[in-house]
């Protein structure tokens, strides 16, 4: 699915509306070039679900834990991934124990160590378009949520 994205408002509006349809223990994939977005929408996604203070990009660090009341959430950027084994040393199977939300960009960097993703998301930069987001998900019904979602977006 295809989600036109006018300015960064509309990325925000978008990483918002994904955490209210999103379950515990979803493994959500944002793939883009630098500058993209993938951090601005996850962002506003982290604080949909009430995380509050800085919310910095873990292009350094790598990964960046967060707790709210409700939630335990995980911020990979796998950027500066040197090898996908350093998965292995992040602490990767402890962030995907079916109850945490993690959120990972640059997903590619940690092929043959990630599982499949709940939802993969590509940020794609349009000069006239502003961005361009294409949404898959393996299951239908997922799908059909991010359906109703894209139109409230849209609106």
């Amino acid at each position: 699915m295809v989600v036109h994205l006018e300015d960064e408002a509309a990325t925000e509006r978008l990483g918002a509306a994904l955490a209210m349809i999103c379950p515990p223990g979803a493994l959500i994939y944002l793939h883009g070039d630098l500058g993209a977005g993938k951090t601005t929408l996850a962002r506003a996604f982290l604080r949909a679900f009430g995380v509050s203070g800085p919310i910095k990009s873990p292009t350094y660090t790598l990964l960046e834990p967060y707790q709210t009341a409700s939630q335990q959430l995980f911020h990979f950027d796998l950027y500066r991934l040197g090898d996908p084994e350093e998965l292995e040393y992040l602490g990767l199977r402890e962030c995907l124990d079916g109850h945490a939300i993690t959120l990972i960009e640059w997903p590619e960097r940690g092929h043959g160590i990630l599982p499949p993703a709940d939802l993969s998301l590509t940020l794609t930069q349009h000069p006239q378009q502003g961005r361009i987001a294409l949404l898959e998900a393996p299951s239908t019904h997922t799908m059909q949520e991010l359906t109703v979602l894209a139109k409230q977006i849209a609106m």
